[in-house]
């Protein structure tokens, strides 16, 4: 758990700023694969403040009316984006942990006159809604954070509908670093220490039920990391 506070401590800060907190250096935070289009009718700087590693909801083909949850929503820059591509008859849920972050999220959503979206306080490992409640679970860059990623695979799989699916972005160790390089990279960008590998990370949600994965490299963000696209869907015959 002493982990999980110092994420949480981080991030807290970071509410206020525009910098990753979970970069040694104090690197600059804000992640440039969102179309400015999509950014326009959200607040100014929304973009800056996101701690992500790329764009979710570009790969999550959002329909009409449907039921979304942003697993570790931050400021809200993707739990707003889906709400846009739900449509009112669609709704959002954001999750995330960190008080300050929410408050800065709903902030976020009424400046931006989104009604169909509703921030959740708790932890990806226990995602507070009943099962077979969402049709789309997106997250980005968070899931690489957990001290448990079995239950987050779990949670996702449970809260999940049949046919539900999952497009997420994260970190992913390409296992080509020798053991002193990962130190090095790891010291200077600690959120890097706890990502699975790509066997690893299907391995995982296959374990948990989940089918037709997908797990695609995007973009390099350390030596020896990548951003990843994961996309899998949990069938009739998983559940």
């Amino acid at each position: 758990m002493e982990e999980r506070e110092a994420i949480r401590e981080r991030y807290a800060a970071a509410a206020g700023t525009s910098v990753d907190p979970m970069m040694k250096d104090g690197g600059r935070a804000g992640c440039s694969c969102y179309e400015p289009a999509d950014l326009e009718l959200l607040p100014v700087g929304m973009a800056s403040t996101s701690l992500g590693c790329a764009n979710p909801v570009a790969l999550a083909d959002l329909r009409q009316g449907e039921i979304v949850l942003d697993l570790g929503s931050g400021a809200g820059l993707d739990t707003l984006l889906s709400a846009r591509r739900v449509g009112p008859s669609g709704r959002v849920y954001g999750l995330d942990m960190t008080d300050e972050m929410l408050k800065l999220a709903r902030a976020n959503q009424l400046a931006a006159g989104i009604d169909n979206v509703e921030f959740l306080k708790g932890f990806v490992e226990a995602v507070p809604l009943p099962e077979d409640s969402v049709d789309v679970v997106v997250s980005n860059c968070v899931i690489n954070l957990s001290i448990d990623k079995e239950a987050v695979f779990s949670e996702i799989f449970r809260v999940l509908r049949v046919g539900g699916r999952i497009a997420i972005a994260d970190v992913v160790d390409e296992e080509s670093l020798d053991e002193r390089s990962r130190a090095a990279t790891v010291a200077e960008s600690p959120c890097l220490a706890m990502a699975l590998t790509t066997k690893r990370y299907r391995t995982g949600l296959e374990r948990a039920g989940f089918e037709a994965i997908s797990i695609e490299p995007s973009h390099t963000v350390a030596p020896g990391f990548v951003s990843a696209f994961i996309r899998a869907s949990k069938s009739s015959a998983a559940a």
